[in-house]
């Protein structure tokens, strides 16, 4: 029996035909047609684009804050829900399938009015942490519970404590995987309003605490912190009010069930607010957003690098010239980029909107700005989904009720669609130069190491493999290691 490659005649089969290029085209590679009758490679680009919102509670939330269970592949938003008990804790898991999400059902893990409600995923545990405030007797007393995910739902166990009467306003949390180790951080109302962070133990399904330490012996205010996983150190930015509301970082050092710090470090000398930290594991540098309200309410970002116990800062970097607020950041592993979510409060609606960051040495640098949601936006929070690779964004839609939504974000966007695929390219071609594109019915001859008799798909990014997820496009069956009959089969 003859094999398929023997019956194709050589040279290609016959459609073959001569195409200008629109930008280079490298040898062997999927382009797309474009309507002025050119061919472009097909590619991605560090573009946002977002998909549709979904509902996660039908009711006034307050106060979002996700995380990525990398276990379970799901993703748990946090919130107040005062549809509920005048703002009982609330936690919901939501499914990332392509550019939408989808949640189960709500689940109440206090059954009190909350306050600053926050999470985090313990990736040695498998667990997520949730840290909260709430009245309880004549004190506010600060807590964390464990959750499970299993499903699409969420269980938790008993709350605890963060110490002796801590009222945990401003919290923030964040997971030291070299210590293996939680970090809450927090104004402690109870202690001046001083700066804070206690270090937490998961076993099982409880949560232990080591003594709180102060970081900053004044008023802390809208903390955010990240973990540094090539320093292995807590990098918390806060607002320090007394020292005129300038933002501030400093950097902590997880010991045991302890935390010691080096000295803060101001990166904008003037006031700051809605701030928010992530890490950027590409570049290995801290990445800090806020509202700058010494530059007309600026959205600004700023570059940060540890060493040691302390933190040095680039020139920071205006990403919206307007008023920008409700401030959210998250590193994507995938595509190496930054996506800052936030209220942009110059447009005169208040849309959510979107900018992609690049980091280069000591900067970085953005995109163009993109809306998530058209409506009024407020309480954003954001997490990056390293399964789908996708980011989720959750927020309070104050133009449809006050209710708590999501919307996946792609911080790339491609030129390849259901209908525009072309062929794949027999030869490199310059840019504005005419060359060869294999179309249907021809055989490309310039792959290699495919497997024959295996279908192949061009992917959004350009490249050429087997995997079928949408939006990949079905290029044809290998009838050699080099070679692909462009849809050319049965079957």
């Amino acid at each position: 029996m003859s094999n398929l490659s023997d019956l194709i005649p050589a040279g290609g089969g016959q459609n073959n035909t001569d195409f200008t290029a629109s930008g280079a085209i490298a040898a062997g590679k999927p382009v797309i047609l474009n309507s002025a009758g050119t061919v472009t490679q097909v590619a991605e680009t560090a573009n946002g684009a977002a998909g549709t919102p979904a509902n996660f509670e039908s009711a006034t939330t307050e106060r979002t804050s996700s995380t990525f269970d990398s276990n379970s592949n799901k993703v748990v938003t946090v919130y107040k829900d005062m549809g509920n008990g005048a703002g009982y804790g609330t936690a919901v898991v939501g499914t990332v399938s392509g550019n939408t999400i989808s949640y189960g059902t709500p689940v109440v893990f206090q059954t009190a009015t909350v306050q600053f409600p926050v999470v985090t995923f313990d990736s040695t545990n498998n667990k997520v942490v949730i840290s909260y405030y709430y009245h309880t007797g004549s004190a506010n007393i600060g807590y964390a519970i464990v959750g499970t995910v299993s499903g699409t739902s969420i269980s938790f166990g008993s709350r605890v404590a963060l110490g002796s009467s801590a009222i945990s306003t401003w919290a923030s949390i964040t997971y030291d995987t070299n210590a293996n180790r939680v970090v809450i951080s927090y104004r402690d109302s109870n202690n001046s309003d001083y700066g804070t962070s206690v270090v937490g133990t998961v076993s099982g399904t409880a949560i232990s605490f080591g003594t709180p330490v102060v970081y900053e012996a004044a008023n802390a205010g809208y903390t955010s912190s990240t973990f540094d996983s090539n320093s292995n150190k807590v990098v918390i930015a806060y607002q320090d009010y007394p020292n005129s509301q300038y933002g501030t970082a400093i950097v902590g050092t997880v010991s045991g069930t302890s935390i010691s710090f080096g000295t803060a470090v101001v990166y904008e000398s003037a006031a700051s607010s809605y701030i928010a930290a992530t890490f950027d594991s590409n570049s290995n540098k801290v990445v800090i957003a806020y509202e700058d309200v010494g530059n007309s309410n600026s959205g600004t970002a700023v570059v940060g690098t540890v060493s040691g116990t302390a933190i040095s800062f680039g020139t920071a970097v205006v990403f919206n010239s307007g008023e920008s607020r409700w401030n959210a950041i998250t590193f994507d592993s995938n595509n190496n980029v930054v996506v800052v979510c936030f209220r942009d409060g110059s447009d005169g609606a208040n849309k959510g909107k979107s900018y992609i960051g690049t980091v280069s040495g000591t900067s970085i640098s953005f995109g163009s700005i993109f809306t998530f949601e058209d409506g009024s936006t407020t309480d954003l929070s954001t997490t990056f989904d390293s399964d789908s690779n996708k980011v989720v964004s959750a927020y309070r839609d104050n133009h449809d009720s006050d209710y708590g939504k999501g919307v996946v974000i792609s911080t790339t966007t491609s030129n390849l669609t259901s209908t525009n695929l072309l062929g794949v390219s027999s030869a490199a071609i310059s840019n504005s130069a005419s060359g060869t594109i294999n179309t249907w019915g021809s055989i490309n001859e310039v792959q290699s190491g495919l497997t024959i008799g295996s279908d192949y798909y061009a992917q959004s990014d350009g490249t050429i493999s087997t995997t079928s997820t949408s939006p990949a496009q079905l290029l044809g069956k290998a009838i050699s290691a080099t070679q692909i009959n462009i849809k050319d089969y049965t079957g």
